[in-house]
């Protein structure tokens, strides 16, 4: 899969704790190809979000090496890494973490300007994408003033903002009662798909895993 979004090769990560080791990750391989959506799946505790911590290149301590989008990234300097974030990588976590003091608009129109686009086009992207989540009659609302569903289909609608190859979402609806939770996934999942983007989604929800592409489980350190 020489077109690999993602490859990860023998990833490790471990963490100090009582004067005992900890490995976390014990030699990760895998490979998400372009538009693939890859469940990994694992109990609370089993090293979902640090894996998706590694791939975000989102803090150091790793080893093995990390490729994004063909750059091996896991030795770049950090200015390096924010920029493979910035031009590939967009992220929706359990929590929403909006900016609360702007609307939804804002919210999704922010990262794109720090990316450099202007506030015209960041604009007109943020209520397509908004609009594609039910979210048109929301736009000037602030997070306090959305549901929680609403919020994290704003998050969604961030990540996506800024067209990134790959979305890493950890337990996206983990915080949504089940019908909510079903029903922002979809959303998700067809945005995605239909942005082109591939996705790594982190669970512990064995029925929403089964809608995306494959499904990888993480148990004692390995992927199954």
């Amino acid at each position: 899969m020489s077109d690999a979004v993602v490859r990860l090769s023998g990833l490790t990560r471990s963490f100090e704790q009582g004067g005992e080791r900890i490995d976390v990750l014990r030699g990760i391989d895998l490979e998400i190809a372009p538009g693939e959506i890859v469940a990994l799946l694992g109990p609370s505790g089993s090293g979902k979000s640090t894996m998706l911590q590694a791939v975000g290149l989102l803090e150091g301590g790793f080893g093995g090496s990390i490729a994004i989008a063909g750059t091996e990234a896991s030795a770049l300097p950090s200015d390096g890494r924010t920029r493979v974030r910035r031009e590939h990588l967009g992220f929706v976590y359990q929590f929403h973490h909006l900016l609360p003091d702007f609307n939804a608009e804002e919210n999704v129109i922010l990262p794109q300007l720090v990316a450099g686009r202007g506030r015209e086009e960041a604009a007109e992207r943020a209520r397509e994408l908004l609009s594609a989540l039910g979210l048109a009659q929301r736009l000037e609302h602030r997070p306090s003033q959305l549901s929680g569903g609403e919020q994290q289909r704003v998050a969604v609608a961030r990540a996506l903002a800024n067209r990134p190859t790959l979305v890493l979402a950890d337990e996206p609806t983990g915080n949504l009662d089940e019908h909510t939770a079903d029903r922002v996934l979809e959303q998700f999942l067809a945005l995605v798909r239909g942005e082109g983007s591939a996705a790594l989604v982190a669970t512990h929800n064995e029925r929403l895993a089964a809608k995306m592409d494959r499904v990888l489980r993480l148990h004692e350190g390995l992927l199954e």
